[in-house]
């Protein structure tokens, strides 16, 4: 998908797009939000996404290089086994967002807990409220949504170009630098053995010097594909690599964080309900 780089103060009115039962749990309002010196605009909150494509890969990294990025002391990487992190890279298409266009994201993220003296071995992330994602690198299609990432969660959202298609029933998605250069290449199967999610989590990113703890939930029976091996071996490999990436400026920070070839997981699920949440207000660090 191409930059979308005009928008203006009008919300779209497709409040028709979001009739499922997932959305009747949240009761959206308008909340006026300052773009930087852009402009001002009232959206919706949480903001619902109808109709998502989404595309999801769960790899290991090196635990001390994930620590390197964290927003804070106090924001760990969930420790893995032989010193290694959780990386979940997930692409979305965006079909329905409430009040604004269409547009494709990619989340690179680490699996963290937050305010914990020792962070339990394997993955209690999804259940406990100080457990979820830190997201360090965020590409999207839509300026719009840019600026919104970066003013009202201190989101790490750059404005680049995105593709998202089907190609021998696996799902590929292609970065782009803005000179037009792919950085990142994905591939998802498209099937894999059902497995029904009803989730809340939680992302923990950092504006103005806090760390913010914001909610996201979503509905989506998704296609799942487990490599147990790369569990216990670092250089366990697919026959056919699913991850490629460049030399570019925008791979570096995925290059360095030491991979392993084998993802532990890959997703895929079409027809997912989502939402966002403003980031929690009451929430802070303890001291």
């Amino acid at each position: 998908m191409k930059i979308t780089k005009d928008f203006d103060k009008t919300l779209l009115d497709n409040k028709d797009k979001f009739n499922a039962e997932f959305f009747h749990r949240f009761n959206a309002k308008k909340r006026k939000i300052t773009l930087g010196d852009v402009m001002e605009k009232e959206y919706y909150f949480p903001t619902f996404y109808g109709d998502v494509t989404c595309a999801q890969a769960i790899f290991l990294c090196d635990y001390k290089k994930a620590l390197e990025l964290m927003p804070h002391e106090k924001v760990k990487p969930v420790p893995m086994p032989k010193g290694r992190a959780v990386l979940a890279i997930s692409c979305y298409e965006y079909k329905n967002v409430m009040g604004i266009p269409p547009y494709n994201e990619i989340a690179f993220t680490i699996a963290v807990e937050v305010d914990k003296e020792k962070t339990p071995m394997l993955m209690p992330v999804l259940k406990n409220t100080n457990s979820g994602f830190f997201v360090f690198s965020m590409p999207v299609t839509s300026r719009e949504n840019c600026l919104r990432g970066n003013y009202i969660w201190g989101l790490p959202k750059v404005t680049q170009e995105i593709d998202i298609y089907t190609e021998d029933d696996e799902c590929v998605i292609k970065a782009y630098e803005e000179n037009g250069e792919e950085y990142f290449s994905l591939r998802v199967p498209k099937h894999g053995k059902a497995k029904e999610f009803d989730q809340t989590t939680y992302l923990f990113p950092k504006l103005n010097g806090k760390v913010l703890k914001a909610r996201t939930d979503f509905k989506a029976t998704m296609n799942i594909n487990i490599n147990i091996k790369s569990l216990f071996s670092k250089k366990a490999k697919l026959k056919k690599p699913c991850i490629e990436l460049s030399n570019t400026q925008s791979a570096k920070v995925l290059r360095d964080l030491d991979i392993t070839p084998m993802p532990l997981q890959l997703r895929y699920g079409e027809h997912m309900s989502s939402c966002f949440d403003y980031y929690d207000e009451n929430f802070s660090l303890k001291e």
